[in-house]
């Protein structure tokens, strides 16, 4: 497992020792990564509950635990999430699920007196003409990529409930925006997931079966950039150790987020070249243009987070590896 390491603030890491700790989606895998460097960090009162023990969609349900439990900290890592293929063919579902699970996590984190909160977001909230890298103050200035616009929406939701409340309450909420995730626990469904997992499957089980070529969806030609779940996690405990007055130096009062990310893209066939390499599969790789490729480059601009100390650890090759090999071990 990989496991990097930051240097957080000393005063708010020990804060964070002490605190009571909810992880919401903590199976997920983004979720997981949390739980794993917030143990590594010497946080162990953590509060987990899973989906059948409270539905986050559930006004009711969250309340009530979050009444009852009152953590210190909370990190929203739940979310409905997919690949293109899925946003695209149920944009009810995830605007609806994404809406409830802000709506109703922020809403009692507030009435509860949480001391701090961190919600997690989508590179994906930025226009789709946005000026390449992206900064964060680029948010609302354009027209959404029209695939994941419904998801998009949600998350951009969550961002001003955050904003909005810090505003109105003074609490202290915090959005950071990653760029697209891989690593343990993905979604390697290929009707759900997104690209670098669904490539992985594919190599995999092209090697196996000894198949002539595999197909990638779209042509191969937009850029995205990849950053292992890991540094992610890393990076949110970072965030959330910063002092309020650190934090709110790198964001405006209508410019709360963060972004998170490597700073480097790749285009979709070199994504797919590296993984064919990585898995060892002989054959060829083949195009359907029938698929859409969405926005045609995506690349954050990290240079807050690397202006308050924070960088990706993790390199693209390194990463894929060792998901290849989780992914080996845990495949059904």
């Amino acid at each position: 497992m990989i496991r990097p390491m930051s240097n957080p603030d000393p005063g708010g890491l020990e804060r964070l020792r002490q605190g009571k700790i909810y992880v919401a989606g903590h199976a997920g895998m983004v979720g997981s990564a949390l739980v794993r460097r917030l143990r590594q960090a010497g946080c162990e009162n953590l509060l987990l509950k899973t989906r059948a023990e409270v539905d986050l969609e559930n006004q009711q349900q969250v309340n009530e635990l979050i009444h009852a439990e009152k953590p210190d900290y909370i990190f929203m890592a739940a979310a409905r999430v997919g690949g293109i293929h899925a946003n695209d063919s149920y944009p009810a579902d995830f605007i609806y699920s994404n809406l409830a699970i802000a709506n109703n996590i922020i809403h009692a984190a507030w009435q509860a007196g949480v001391n701090r909160l961190l919600y997690l977001g989508s590179s994906c909230i930025y226009p789709r003409n946005a000026p390449q890298p992206m900064p964060e103050d680029c948010l609302l200035s354009g027209v959404l990529e029209p695939t994941n616009e419904a998801y998009a929406i949600a998350k951009i939701a969550g961002i001003k409930l955050c904003e909005s409340f810090n505003r109105q309450h003074g609490t202290d909420f915090r959005s950071v925006m990653p760029t697209n995730l891989y690593g343990p626990f993905d979604n390697f469904d290929l009707q759900t997931s997104h690209a670098l997992p669904a490539l992985l499957r594919k190599f995999h089980e092209a090697r196996e079966t000894n198949a002539d070529d595999v197909e990638v969806w779209g042509s191969g030609k937009p850029h995205r950039e990849f950053l292992h779940v890991d540094d992610l996690a890393d990076a949110c405990l970072f965030v959330s150790c910063l002092p309020k007055n650190d934090y709110a130096s790198h964001t405006r009062p209508n410019l709360s987020q963060l972004n998170i990310g490597t700073g480097e893209d790749i285009s979709i066939a070199e994504l797919a070249a590296l993984i064919k390499e990585v898995v060892g599969y002989e054959g060829s790789i083949r195009y359907n243009s029938d698929y859409p490729d969405g926005t045609s480059r995506k690349l954050l601009d990290v240079s807050r987070m690397s202006e308050l100390g924070w960088n990706a650890r993790i390199n693209l090759r390194e990463g894929i590896a060792a998901t290849y090999q989780w992914y080996l071990e845990n495949q059904q």
